[in-house]
């Protein structure tokens, strides 16, 4: 992690301090409202290209797309889903991208070294990761090329504060004839990785339908939400900090008093409302049977409605609940790791309004203390956003993306002065810029 990426928590933590000593932190009742005119950008103008529509004064440009030509021979695979942004030093950033994709999707001609590969074809499986590395100064794309092969269904991950991507299986498929392994786990991504990496799956963090991952710099442990209606949040504490492969204990959260989070029947957590969090050690992470959530339930885990999304402040992080709240339209979530004894967490928002915020699913925290997320509707008609939210739990519109698809990858330059996004399918990865209100 950079020395600007560090500079980045410390005023993300510091602005979400700030407002929680004001008592905005607490907030009572489900209702959200739209953030004040003066908390967003303004209203969206509509992009003529029938793209990306931004407030006054923002822009974007294509750097990838679906099918480009990359330097490895290879071409740029589809749906592009989450993404982690590094400074390689030298005037160089990395994007390291997912690409959430299943047997029998186009590979992009993916060769070299792969954790499995399609029965008797011996091509590699096309989920994995691209790398695309940036000029610093001028956006451009210097080089792009596969880093990792031969898995299914890449859909978010994580950055380490050592300088690398988790890469997360959404995919619990194991052998039956197509395919020669068992799947659902977090690979690791060097990001000044030059080429493909050995895909060495890191079994001791758990097989499950992972989604995201954040880390916490000062212990180095692993927080991992999981895509399921009944999902847990766990907790990875390896053996040693920066090695995840030497192993460690997986574990999921038990909230003080609240079985079930999701509210969906009666309201068990409150917006604002703080509680007290444990742990409960699990046994078995590598189990074939994917039940580890139904074990860490029986044990007193609390269930949470479709984790996804997730990222690390200073001294907290955030995660996305796809269709938590009474309405099932979305929570987002706020731990306070401490050091000794129990956590802390509060139920940050929740909607009760599909035109303000649904289905959020990938964020990140921009400098200022919001939050931005990638909404991930998928009705009869799209109408995808990237939204943002205040650290007084209030949404507005950032973004809309006009394309039928999801945004997904949201994540900051290392200046803070772009902010990239995929666009799901076709792939499309887009650098925005603008009068943002930290500059």
């Amino acid at each position: 992690m950079t020395t600007n990426r560090r500079h980045f928590l410390r005023n993300t933590g510091s602005a979400f301090a700030a407002l929680a000593a004001a008592g905005c932190a607490g907030r009572a009742g489900t209702q959200m409202a739209s953030a004040p005119l003066a908390e967003s950008y303004g209203a969206l103008v509509p992009d003529p290209d029938g793209i990306l529509d931004l407030p006054r004064g923002f822009s974007y440009r294509v750097l990838s797309s679906l099918g480009d030509a990359m330097s490895d021979g290879g071409t740029v695979p589809d749906k592009a889903d989450g993404m982690g942004c590094f400074d390689l030093g030298n005037g160089e950033w990395a994007l390291v991208r997912n690409h959430e994709l299943r047997p029998g999707d186009g590979d992009g001609g993916a060769s070299g070294p792969a954790f499995d590969t399609v029965a008797r074809s011996l091509r590699p499986l096309p989920g994995g990761t691209t790398t695309v590395v940036l000029d610093a100064a001028t956006l451009e794309v210097k080089r792009e090329y596969r880093s990792l092969a031969g898995t299914i269904r890449n859909c978010a991950g994580g950055v380490t504060p050592w300088g690398s991507w988790l890469t997360c299986e959404e995919d619990v498929s194991t052998p039956d004839g197509r395919i020669n392994q068992s799947h659902g786990w977090v690979f690791e991504v060097p990001a000044n990785a030059e080429r493909q990496v050995d895909p060495v799956p890191l079994k001791a963090m758990g097989r499950f339908n992972h989604e995201a991952a954040c880390v916490d710099p000062v212990s180095g442990i692993v927080y991992m939400t999981e895509d399921r209606m009944d999902s847990l949040l766990y907790r990875y504490v390896p053996t040693i900090r920066s090695d995840l492969s030497r192993g460690g204990v997986l574990e999921a959260l038990k909230l003080e008093g609240v079985a079930d989070s999701r509210n969906w029947d009666a309201q068990a957590i409150a917006p604002g409302e703080r509680v007290w969090g444990s742990w409960v050690r699990l046994d078995d992470v590598e189990a074939p049977e994917d039940d580890l959530r139904m074990r860490g339930a029986a044990a007193g885990a609390t269930l949470f409605a479709r984790g996804e999304g997730m990222w690390m402040g200073e001294g907290e992080f955030f995660f996305t609940c796809t269709n938590g709240g009474k309405a099932k339209e979305g929570q987002i979530f706020r731990v306070q790791p401490r050091p000794r004894g129990p956590d802390f967490i509060d139920l940050f928002y929740e909607s009760t309004d599909r035109d303000i915020y649904s289905f959020g699913d990938n964020l990140t925290i921009a400098p200022d203390g919001h939050l931005i997320i990638c909404e991930d509707q998928y009705s009869a008609t799209v109408d995808n956003h990237l939204r943002g939210v205040t650290p007084a739990g209030e949404a507005y519109a950032f973004a809309r993306l006009r394309l039928q698809t999801e945004p997904a990858g949201a994540c900051f330059s290392p200046d803070g002065r772009t902010l990239f996004v995929n666009a799901y399918a076709p792939t499309r990865t887009l650098a925005i810029t603008g009068p943002w209100k930290w500059l």
